[in-house]
């Protein structure tokens, strides 16, 4: 069995996909970093713009440009996220960044939006076609997600994001690590 890896990434194809984390943690610098210096992209959401679903849908099609054809619900965001043709048209490493998130630990609609965030990023990162092979047209990208908190506590995060269909989370090092069941989503291949 291969070592457990260190600890999240931003630059690796591997979970966990979104992170929930302290504003001001170093690790974030480090691995925004990392991930500029090899040529992907840091994008910036206002957590405190999303208060429902509807503005969630709204605050992401505006910021990452959507096009016209977002269908503002979940599957829809999860189909724009993993098919993102954004700066770098799909083919550079994205990392989004969901600031000001504090305010989402007691909203109804976090766990489908961390089940969106995680299905979409896992798609992204593994790129398989419909038979389950690795696809030739698309390459894999790594996508995350991190919230970041101003003052919130990430384990005040837990129940709400668990709530995501087939969501699993865990606490690590002070952060709330959220990616899919492994048994029902395998992870992805080694990096290439």
């Amino acid at each position: 069995m291969p070592p457990k890896p260190a600890g999240p990434t931003l630059t690796e194809r591997r979970a966990p996909w979104v992170v929930f984390t302290a504003s001001g943690d170093p690790w974030l610098t480090s691995e925004t970093a990392a991930l500029v210096r090899r040529g992907g992209l840091v994008l910036r959401v206002d957590g405190r713009e999303l208060r429902d679903a509807a503005s969630v849908f709204r605050t992401f099609a505006r910021e990452l440009s959507f096009a016209g054809y977002f269908g503002h619900n979940w599957d829809a965001l999860v189909d724009c996220l993993q098919d993102w043709h954004g700066p770098g048209h799909g083919r550079q490493d994205l990392a989004i960044l969901i600031d000001h998130a504090d305010g989402l630990c007691e909203a109804d609609f976090l766990g489908p939006l961390v089940s969106a965030l995680v299905q979409a990023a896992w798609h992204s990162n593994l790129r398989l076609d419909a038979d389950g092979e690795p696809d030739a047209w698309r390459p894999r990208v790594a996508q995350h997600f991190v919230f970041l908190l101003d003052g919130a506590a990430p384990a005040a995060f837990a129940e709400g994001a668990a709530r995501g269909a087939d969501v699993a989370v865990a606490l690590a090092d002070g952060r709330l690590l959220a990616a899919l069941h492994p048994a029902d989503w395998p992870p992805a291949p080694a990096q290439a």
